[in-house]
């Protein structure tokens, strides 16, 4: 076996989970071709400009992660989550909350976590809690929806990744979800940090021929895998954007009581809308009376879970984490839209 080709058996590529992803995409575009021709070119103008607005985060946390790999840091970051899972956290949560990660731009970051061997209870906190809120949309939400609203969804958004976090801890001790990531795409565990040597990490890891190698596979290796998953994502919100009608999602969501809460929950989970596309319709909709839980729920789910983070999230970790991550957007979004609609009226 080629070391090109171990490298990338070793994070989970392979020539048939290569094909099914473009197999997929051409199909799609195939049939956008042939039923609707005039929405092929603003399918893969909408697809490329999407990824390029992530590709930012991508090339970072690739970049970092490849660094980690050949510079031996990534068991310093190993050790570091080791034996303080509790501290994780909270920490985890509440600096998700603060990071300006959207649901796909995060993905990206969490590859590179759990591929260095960083426990899943912090990691999945700061997955839940990420996308929901950001400094700017903060600021987005108090001027749209109001400050008390933005403060709401700032708690909510850390209260989301503390259950998550605690939860995925539990059920880690008890010896569930170990090796969350797909066959050979990492070394991370639940219960703590798989450290694979000793060694002294070498920053400048430039000078070593060896060493660079191994930067530069890690990095078109894990560029391809993740690249190829999130660029296939971006094209079906194209085709959500093109043939599911905003009005008709938020015509879902009118009424009284927790039924509009649960439907806005689960509106939200496959929601194409981005948060900031979200919150003048949810604005209007307030306006014409609707709950102001059901909105939070909505745009909690949306942005948590929305189908091309779902599918991201899916190519990335193993079944069992991936219906968990769903569980807890479904069952943390209802929760906080009640809660909500309990605290603003």
């Amino acid at each position: 076996m080629s070391a090109r080709t171990f490298q990338l058996r070793r994070i989970g590529i392979s020539a048939r989970q290569t094909d099914r992803v473009l197999l997929a995409a051409c199909i799609i575009l195939a049939a956008i071709f042939i039923f609707d021709a005039p929405q092929f070119v603003p399918s893969l103008q909408f697809t490329a400009e999407s990824f390029v607005s992530t590709a930012p985060f991508l090339v970072l946390s690739i970049g970092i992660a490849a660094y980690a790999t050949a510079t031996g840091a990534d068991n310093l970051i190993s050790r570091a989550f080791a034996g303080r899972p509790v501290r994780m956290v909270f920490t985890a949560a509440a600096f998700g909350a603060l990071s300006p990660f959207c649901s796909c731009g995060v993905i990206p970051l969490i590859a590179a976590l759990l591929a260095m061997g960083v426990p899943l209870a912090p990691v999945m906190a700061f997955w839940l809690a990420s996308p929901v809120i950001d400094p700017a949309m903060f600021v987005l939400t108090a001027g749209t929806l109001g400050t008390e609203f933005a403060v709401i969804k700032m708690i909510s958004a850390i209260g989301l990744g503390l259950m998550g976090g605690f939860v995925t801890l539990w059920l880690g001790s008890r010896g569930f979800l170990a090796d969350p990531l797909r066959d050979g795409v990492g070394n991370g565990g639940c219960g703590g940090a798989k450290v694979r040597s000793h060694k002294a990490v070498v920053w400048a890891f430039w000078h070593d021929d060896e060493r660079i190698k191994k930067f530069r596979s890690s990095a078109i290796a894990n560029m391809i895998f993740l690249g190829k998953w999130i660029a296939f994502a971006f094209l079906l919100e194209s085709i959500m954007v093109a043939y599911v009608p905003a009005e008709n999602v938020s015509g879902l969501l009118g009424g009284d009581g927790i039924g509009p809460i649960a439907i806005a929950t689960l509106v939200g989970v496959p929601a194409y809308l981005n948060g900031y596309a979200a919150l003048p319709i949810m604005e209007g909709l307030i306006a014409q009376g609707m709950q102001s839980g059901a909105a939070m729920a909505f745009l909690v789910a949306g942005g948590v879970s929305s189908i091309p983070a779902a599918i991201a999230v899916f190519a990335l970790v193993k079944k069992p984490v991936f219906a968990l991550y769903l569980v807890y957007a479904l069952v943390g979004s209802f929760a906080i839209g009640v809660i909500s609609q309990a605290w603003l009226g």
